[in-house]
């Protein structure tokens, strides 16, 4: 899907106005790097360190989309797209399927710099974009947007999007004996990471069926996460989704 095929999504996409950010937001920004930076440093994967410094994100100012985007497009064809804020499912699947991630452009505020409900910059760029740059999770991204803006079955939808959970938001990856994070969720939250860093979380082989399985909750620091071995492990689980989804609608429609 191209982007200006782009419809239900069409509605949220903005622009990013960086002038307008004040230098209180820009040293926000700054105090949420210095506050997650030693624990990534140490603990992210190396597929999303090599990322972070490819996008060229800096510590002490807020990140720049265009700029992002002008890195990416290249490099995977992905963009850093400026939206309003939090978009329908249909539209979202559209942008991932396009190659346009969806960014919001607000940073919270320094009362918040633990926790808030809702994405803003940091999570969606410090959390997300660096993986944009490895180019089969990009890909795996890519084309789970493109298996889920095609279904309209809802109960199917909310399984697949475990798999997007346990994955983009809350993977881990083994690297040797070691676990490593790349999810944002995992990548953002001081708690996640932590919970995962002393052993709070039980780590689980990522195994698709078990993840398909495994509902999501968003109101408690995770007990059970999911290890790949390796983000083609991913790549093709993605491919086994969509058949499995495939299947799964023609049964439904045999059995009517």
């Amino acid at each position: 899907m191209a982007a200006e095929q782009l419809t239900a999504a069409a509605p949220y996409l903005s622009e990013q106005k960086y002038s307008e950010y004040t230098a209180e937001q820009h040293q926000v920004w700054q105090e949420l790097v210095r506050r997650r930076w030693p624990q990534i440093e140490a603990h992210g994967c190396k597929e999303y360190l090599e990322g972070y410094q490819a996008i060229g994100l800096q510590q002490d100012r807020l990140p720049n989309l265009a700029s992002i985007s002008a890195i990416l497009g290249p490099r995977t064809g992905w963009s850093t797209t400026p939206v309003s804020g939090f978009l329908p499912a249909q539209a979202f699947f559209e942008m991932l399927a396009a190659r346009m991630f969806p960014t919001t452009t607000w940073l919270r505020g320094r009362d918040s710099l633990e926790y808030i409900p809702e994405p803003d910059i940091f999570h969606d760029v410090f959390g997300h974009v660096p993986m944009h740059a490895h180019r089969v999770f990009a890909d795996f991204l890519q084309h789970y947007g493109s298996v889920c803006v095609r279904l309209n079955d809802q109960e199917l939808l909310e399984q697949l999007g475990r798999l997007f959970w346990y994955t983009v938001e809350f993977g881990l990856i083994r690297e040797g004996k070691a676990i490593k994070v790349y999810g944002s969720g995992v990548i953002s939250s001081h708690g996640e990471c932590t919970n995962v860093i002393e052993g709070g979380c039980e780590v689980r082989d990522f195994h698709l069926e078990e993840v398909l399985r495994t509902p999501v909750r968003v109101d408690h620091i995770h007990s059970v996460l999911f290890a790949i071995d390796s983000f083609d492990q991913l790549y093709e689980a993605m491919h086994a989704a969509e058949n499995w989804a495939e299947q799964r609608l023609l049964q439904s429609h045999a059995g009517r």
